[in-house]
């Protein structure tokens, strides 16, 4: 589109427009048919490239028909899709898909992400927190390419576990689609402390060696296999902090952390010598010897010392071993707990003054 340098008009300078003159004699410009007919023309293109029927009484069809140009030009559309049932999302769906599934489990499949829908942005965001599983899955053999140095080829379908937890994904036109960004991008199987008993969004589960399917959390299997901390549901006890490989067909169980201290492996620093990932420790036992007649003793009996010993440090006797002397061990809270000729030997496991959290893992 230019100026109508090249036709012959009255009134035109240089092809463009002048004003008349009436004193000097000079005309005003006359649109040539040509020109007027270009532009008209050029507006009209525009307006039919955004799908629109013209009409000569609506003014605002050239904004209305670049918005839509424009919009649908940049991957993520300003749409937004609310769902609350399974359903496949359709090309003019994508944008912001808001979904409830507070009713029942929810299965939202995507688009194909194939040369027609080309580059196309996606955010699925979940605004319930009932806890019913919510899948985000693939069209046919398409691929959502998270966490691919686990499996290079990405996987189906991912889940959103939690009220507000949302994906940001993004279409290769070539069957895959891509992550742009994501509400906890903090690494898989992660543990960590929280301060609510109530389903954390981000993909977060409970710290409780729970069993779980392969199918469902084929991302997390991959993770047990090849973290080095995989071991048989046969010798699980005394390793509950590793990964099982449950029943060795369907499942896998998680680690258990409920009401556990965790502790830094020692990896040959020579401190905590030989532990292996994942092993349960014993407590420290301590032993403590009070002399006769109550000497040593917190008070004046033995059972005073039984309940008193480390109360500001939470340190609890687990036991009377015995008298030495060879006394006889009374009931705890009597009288006789008091023997001037023996002395006591009481033994008690530490444990530090501690508040409990709940334990969290990552799961996606």
């Amino acid at each position: 589109m230019d100026y109508p340098i090249t036709v012959p008009s009255v009134g035109l300078v240089n092809g463009r427009f002048a004003d008349e003159d009436p004193e000097a004699g000079k005309p005003g410009s006359l649109i040539p048919a040509a020109w007027g007919n270009s532009v008209t023309q050029e507006i009209l293109n525009v307006i039919n490239a955004a799908g629109m029927a013209a009409s000569e009484t609506d003014t605002r069809q050239l904004l209305k028909a670049i918005q839509s140009i424009v919009g649908n030009a940049n991957p993520m559309r300003s749409v937004i899709t609310r769902l609350a049932a399974s359903k496949t999302l359709t090309e003019q769906e994508l944008g912001l898909v808001l979904i409830d599934a507070s009713p029942a489990p929810v299965t939202v499949v995507l688009p194909a992400a194939d040369g027609p829908l080309g580059v196309r942005d996606v955010i699925v965001r979940r605004v319930d927190n009932s806890g019913s599983r919510l899948v985000v899955q693939a069209s046919g053999s398409d691929r959502i390419r998270f966490h691919t140095h686990l499996s290079a080829s990405g996987y189906p379908f991912l889940v959103l576990m939690g009220g507000g937890d949302w994906w940001h994904l993004r279409s290769d036109g070539a069957g895959s689609w891509w992550p742009v960004g994501r509400f906890d991008n903090t690494p898989l199987g992660r543990p960590f402390f929280e301060t609510t008993v109530l389903l954390s969004p981000g993909g977060y589960g409970a710290l409780n060696g729970a069993v779980m399917k392969r199918v469902e959390w084929p991302w997390l299997w991959d993770h047990a296999q090849q973290s080095g901390m995989l071991g048989t549901e046969a010798a699980r006890v005394g390793n509950e902090g590793k990964w099982t490989s449950g029943d060795g067909a369907a499942t896998f169980r998680g680690p258990e952390g409920r009401g556990e201290f965790l502790r830094v492996l020692d990896e040959g620093r020579g401190v905590d010598i030989d532990r292996q990932t994942g092993t349960s420790q014993s407590g420290s036992i301590h032993s403590y010897a009070q002399g006769a007649n109550g000497g040593g003793a917190v008070g004046a009996y033995w059972s005073d010392s039984l309940t008193g010993f480390g109360a500001e440090t939470r340190e609890e006797a687990e036991f009377v071993s015995g008298l030495l002397n060879g006394g006889p061990v009374y009931p705890v809270g009597t009288n006789y707990q008091r023997d001037t000729a023996s002395t006591v030997l009481y033994t008690f496991k530490s444990r530090p003054r501690n508040i409990a959290y709940p334990g969290r893992i990552k799961l996606i």
